[in-house]
């Protein structure tokens, strides 16, 4: 027998697991797998949760159905809106259109086309309007009044929090003995249900949170976060809140340990090392997780950690440049140049030692008229990948030895 929902603000043990009943064959239970090759490399034994294989790609949908399957059948009948240019919009699109409710998406008009046409796939409305996600939050209240429309908040509501901790049921009943749980925080959704439902299935285990440091909105308010706050762009833009919800913070005062920020390299590569290693696709905001770990080794060695790999919609551009940032920071990625002899075959000895090394050319510039060569010569710029960084030393001494003139330059 399903339970009531949540009729006052604080989500409880049992209505997350109400939650999980309600869900249980409509919603994906995701992997949850022991990385031998990321737990060597980390120092601590690490279980991952691998969200980003949900329907679309986003631990979202969990609290988004929870909340439509709690709806009042006069709610129903009226329709529901959310505010939303990620993944709260698929999530509440793809189950409202499941469920046979009638689902506006109110998105900013900067929102990329390949987003709006895909919440529209779910059979949405969607209304563009605004420049950013307060203007359409705006409007989003504005046209639920208006139509009598039910609001489905992003994380700062007690279904769509319980929905969201169906997550920890999910990972405990695996893995019982998990000392720590790494998960991210945007408005503090996710992380307040799971904090909820694992304090209460093991008061000892512990809850580390984890946000952007353009982002720490979280943190300044749990963890006296005292550094400079830019709030500008970011790779882990699911998590970039400037104010998280006052449910989801008085759960976070009450239940969450700790707090890590990290930075945007440092998500980065987290990025890259869940590809290269786990060949799985995370958001930024999903790699927070493995960041905090790489952050912050002194909290993490020796421990047994559920990670929670929130999602998987990055755009296919942030990725390449994701990856070609990481092969410049580990030294597979370097730029040369190298004044060559004006004449026929230069350049062709020159690719010609490149390839004799084992380096791969990324891309090439011939200068023949740069100042800073001699009239006779020419100089050419070389982004080279690199088998190792350490292969940079063999490749420019094999240079010097035919002579070239060679020296290595900043990317």
């Amino acid at each position: 027998m399903i339970q009531q929902q949540v009729k006052n603000g604080f989500p409880t043990l049992d209505d997350v697991h109400a939650a999980a009943e309600r869900l249980e064959g409509l919603v994906v239970k995701t992997p949850f797998v022991f990385s031998e090759t990321i737990s060597k490399t980390l120092g601590a034994e690490m279980w991952l949760k691998f969200e980003n294989l949900q329907f679309t790609a986003s631990f979202k949908e969990r609290g988004a159905l929870n909340k439509l399957l709690c709806l009042s059948e006069q709610e129903k009948q009226h329709g529901v809106i959310a505010a939303s240019a990620g993944n709260h919009a698929q999530g509440v699109a793809y189950h409202a259109q499941r469920t046979g409710v009638t689902a506006t998406i109110v998105m900013p008009k900067s929102t990329p086309n390949v987003k709006v046409q895909r919440v529209r796939e779910y059979g949405a409305r969607v209304i563009l309007h605004g420049q950013d996600f307060s203007e359409a939050a705006a409007e989003m209240h504005r046209v639920a009044q208006e139509e009598s429309l039910t609001i489905i908040h992003p994380f700062d509501d007690a279904e769509i929090i319980a929905g969201q901790g169906t997550i920890a049921l999910e990972m405990l009943a695996a893995v019982p003995d998990l000392d720590i749980l790494v998960v991210p925080i945007g408005g503090g959704g996710l992380i307040s249900g799971i904090a909820i439902a694992a304090k209460a299935i093991n008061p000892k285990i512990k809850i580390i949170g984890v946000q952007s440091v353009v982002y720490p909105s979280m943190a300044k308010l749990l963890c006296n976060y005292q550094h400079a706050v830019s709030m500008g762009s970011t790779v882990a833009e699911g998590i970039a809140v400037k104010t998280p919800g006052e449910l989801t913070t008085q759960v976070a005062k009450k239940y969450v340990d700790d707090i890590v920020v990290v930075t945007e390299d440092m998500i980065e590569e987290a990025i890259a090392l869940l590809l290269n290693i786990e060949k799985t696709v995370c958001e930024g905001a999903g790699a927070t997780g493995i960041a905090a770990i790489m952050s912050r080794p002194d909290l993490f060695l020796g421990h047994k950690l559920g990670v929670v790999l929130s999602g998987g919609n990055i755009d296919t551009r942030v990725m390449v440049s994701v990856l070609q940032r990481h092969l410049t920071r580990t030294g597979r990625m370097v730029r040369i140049r190298v004044e060559l002899p004006d004449n026929p075959g230069a350049l062709a000895r020159l690719t010609a030692i490149i390839a004799e090394q084992g380096g791969n050319i990324y891309e090439l510039r011939h200068e023949r008229f740069a100042a800073t060569s001699r009239a006779k010569e020419s100089a050419v710029s070389v982004d080279v990948e690199l088998k190792s960084a350490s292969d940079l030393d063999l490749l420019i001494q094999a240079m010097q030895l035919e002579g070239y003139i060679v020296r290595k330059e900043e990317i």
